[in-house]
């Protein structure tokens, strides 16, 4: 295996998912470059010319097997130097974790429980936590974030003169996608009245607006995460594992938007400061043996189960209920014709949302997960979990008849 030429990691640094992905290559101590954003122009058309050739299934996929509920490919892509061709940050982790001895605290404490409760933490801000925090870059920080002009930059290689054109477009487009990303205006609100046309957060008709929810939420998953990162190195003792570098790319991406950064500040300076730690690359540890649970992670796993968890249940029930009807679209191109949607709630905050695969394909691996523990591993996790977790459930029936 080739160690010394660097990997390519294919995607932009606005996503929290490349940001993942790039903690755990610093974890692995692979050499690695970001792509298009950096090398020579013909190298970046052969490296786009392999994606290309992925996504026409002309080149086959190193990991993971591609399943009808993927998204495919709408993720960054990780290129070894071996000729691997990876995809899907939580996917990679596990890749890494079965290839390089110094990433086998990524996913494997020796505990089933502490494997479970960082795959769950995982998944949890792989889903939700996209949702705070691309509400946070477009909401808060619609006024001074300038990720349009950074894209532009990066894909000036690929695209020439044509990046320029990102400068508006990506802003237009990502602000257009907020409802199909949780975050809809409240037209009577009219906070952003200051702002141009195209970026404006949108409200949908009959749509419930969830601005204040999500702020909300993102704020709760902070005071909870506060006192952790305090007093310990990562969430589960003194190394990386999956769940730390999916907390670190989620809330690392609104680094870069000034007002959204700022309240995060504000609100959560150790969490804040431990963001900025992972980010120089420095104090990076591997000692697996220290994993653990701790009893400070409860209040995270409420707030997984409180939000991450519900939202699965009634996106899974929602697709079963749209497959009866046989509904054949879902996720984003459904959304868009107002197909595959469904009703439903988060504690008393109601919302309508699509049914999206990718979902599905997570809480089916989950309850998988969940369904392979003991019962004397159920009920050592269960001591950490709300009362009414929700885990030991298959689904919560929701409305689709829109």
């Amino acid at each position: 295996m080739d160690i010394q030429t660097p990997w390519v990691l294919w995607s932009s640094e606005l996503s929290p998912f490349a940001l993942k992905i790039e903690l755990m290559l610093k974890q692995a101590g692979l050499p690695y470059e970001w792509q298009p954003s950096t090398g020579g122009l013909i190298k970046v058309h052969k490296l786009n010319r392999r994606l290309r050739q992925l996504r026409a299934g002309k080149q086959n996929l190193t990991w993971p097997k591609k399943t009808v509920l993927d998204e495919y490919p709408a993720v960054p892509f990780l290129f070894g130097p071996d000729g691997e061709n990876l995809y899907d940050s939580t996917a990679i982790g596990d890749w890494l974790h079965q290839h390089y001895e110094q990433c086998q605290c990524l996913l494997a404490s020796g505990n089933p429980v502490v494997d479970f409760v960082i795959r769950l933490i995982d998944e949890a801000m792989d889903e939700v936590g996209l949702y705070l925090v691309h509400h946070h870059r477009w909401a808060i920080a619609a006024r001074d974030n300038t990720a349009g002009m950074r894209l532009s930059r990066e894909m000036r290689l690929l695209m020439g003169p044509m990046a320029l054109v990102l400068r508006k477009a990506f802003p237009a487009r990502q602000v257009r996608r907020m409802p199909y990303l949780f975050s809809v205006a409240d037209t009577a609100a009219g906070q952003y009245a200051d702002l141009p046309a195209d970026r404006q957060p949108p409200s949908r008709e009959k749509f419930p607006p969830t601005h204040q929810f999500l702020e909300g939420s993102y704020g709760q998953l902070l005071a909870s995460l506060e006192p952790i990162l305090s007093s310990r190195e990562f969430l589960f003792g003194e190394a990386i594992t999956l769940a730390d570098a999916s907390v670190y790319g989620q809330i690392a991406m609104n680094m870069s938007d000034p007002a959204a950064w700022k309240m995060i500040q504000g609100e959560a300076p150790h969490t804040a400061s431990w963001i900025q730690r992972l980010n120089s690359g420095k104090n990076f540890a591997n000692k697996t043996s220290a994993i653990k649970l701790h009893t400070d992670l409860v209040p995270v796993l409420k707030w997984v189960c409180d939000f991450f968890v519900p939202l699965m249940q009634q996106n899974f029930s929602a697709y079963q209920q749209h497959l009866e009807i046989r509904e054949s679209m879902y996720n984003e191109k459904a959304f868009n014709r107002n197909r595959a949607l469904y009703r439903g709630h988060l504690g008393r905050v109601p919302f309508t949302s699509v049914a999206k695969t990718f979902q599905v394909r997570v809480w089916q691996d989950l309850r998988n997960r969940w369904d392979n523990l003991s019962p004397a591993h159920i009920q050592q996790l269960e001591t950490l979990l709300p009362a009414e977790h929700g885990l030991n459930k298959d689904t919560r029936q929701v409305r689709i008849n829109l």
